[in-house]
């Protein structure tokens, strides 16, 4: 037997924090924290989970006038794979808004301007044990930026291959599974849903992306 649907719900997520009884930092490192807190959950009492503090990112799905998708390879040690990504970064700049950080990233992973910046899709990475979230933005109207302003990179960035795709083809290899990275897939998936419908779902760049409670 299903459960009975409740028509009058709004399709909106509901922001609905429980009262935290008791919270303990387990482990803190440079990008994020492990904590335990305890919550009083309405029919249920108190429960008690483990969660991931993250900060927050951003990502960028680039169009060229050709409709292709810029990509990026990274390699990415949790899961051992050379991943096909979207330029992407933390907000960990202070002060930084997350069009400036989706900016900043652009010209730092893929040595791009664009003049043309819409909000693509918002997601939560996985919010039954994270808060992060993360704002994809579709940015049109590119240009290389000059090798003299070009920055420095280091670490896994140092050895980062990128391909110019058409989007029904990176649309097609995330249908078959050959792409799995996740902003990669929901960027994709609604870039290609939003050309359908000649891009009149997309939001202004500048449209608030409030912190979560």
């Amino acid at each position: 037997m299903t459960a009975a649907a409740d028509e009058s719900l709004p399709l909106v997520d509901l922001v609905d924090p429980l009262h935290v009884v008791a919270s303990e930092t387990l482990w803190s490192g440079r990008i994020f924290e492990v904590v335990r807190e305890s919550f009083d959950l309405p029919g249920t009492g108190e429960v008690t989970r483990e969660l991931v503090r993250h900060q927050r990112a951003v990502a960028v799905l680039v169009l060229d006038d050709e409709d292709r998708v810029l990509l990026i390879q990274q390699y990415r040690h949790p899961v051992g794979l050379r991943e096909w990504e979207l330029p992407a970064g933390l907000l960990d700049v202070a002060g930084e808004s997350a069009l400036d950080g989706a900016r900043r990233e652009l010209h730092e992973e893929a040595d791009l301007v664009a003049v043309q910046w819409n909000v693509l899709v918002d997601f939560l990475s996985s919010p039954g044990f994270t808060d992060e979230g993360l704002r994809i933005y579709l940015a049109r109207g590119v240009s290389e930026v000059p090798e003299a302003e070009r920055f420095s990179r280091e670490d896994e960035e140092l050895d980062m291959p990128t391909r110019w795709v058409p989007l029904e083809e990176v649309h097609d290899a995330v249908l078959r599974g050959d792409l799995r990275n996740a902003a990669l897939v929901i960027g994709v998936l609604a870039a290609y849903a939003g050309r359908e419908r000649a891009w009149t779902p997309l939001r202004p760049a500048d449209t608030p992306w409030p912190t979560h409670p």
